[in-house]
């Protein structure tokens, strides 16, 4: 299933990603760090979200409280908790 999660507190916008038997595929961010956010998409390309989560979650960048990567995973624990409400 495709997502798109607008981020908050960072240079991207927003990140597109499909996910798939709870693995996540064709990540990619709009705005941000151009090298950075297409070598953190490879990274995670075809990886677990919950390995992701725990891989990103709480990453600062510089000044600020989150993190492209951070947002990655705040994306992805709002689709478990959605999935989980219904």
């Amino acid at each position: 299933m495709h997502h798109t999660y607008k981020t908050s507190g960072v240079c991207s916008t927003e990140i597109d990603f499909d996910i798939k038997d709870n693995k996540i595929y064709n990540v990619k961010y709009t705005g941000g760090c151009n090298g950075n956010l297409k070598a953190v998409s490879s990274l995670v390309e075809g990886q677990d979200i919950d390995t992701i989560i725990n891989k990103l979650q709480g990453i600062t960048c510089n000044f600020k409280k989150t993190s492209c990567g951070d947002q990655l995973a705040q994306a992805l624990i709002k689709i478990k908790e959605e999935s989980l409400v219904k």
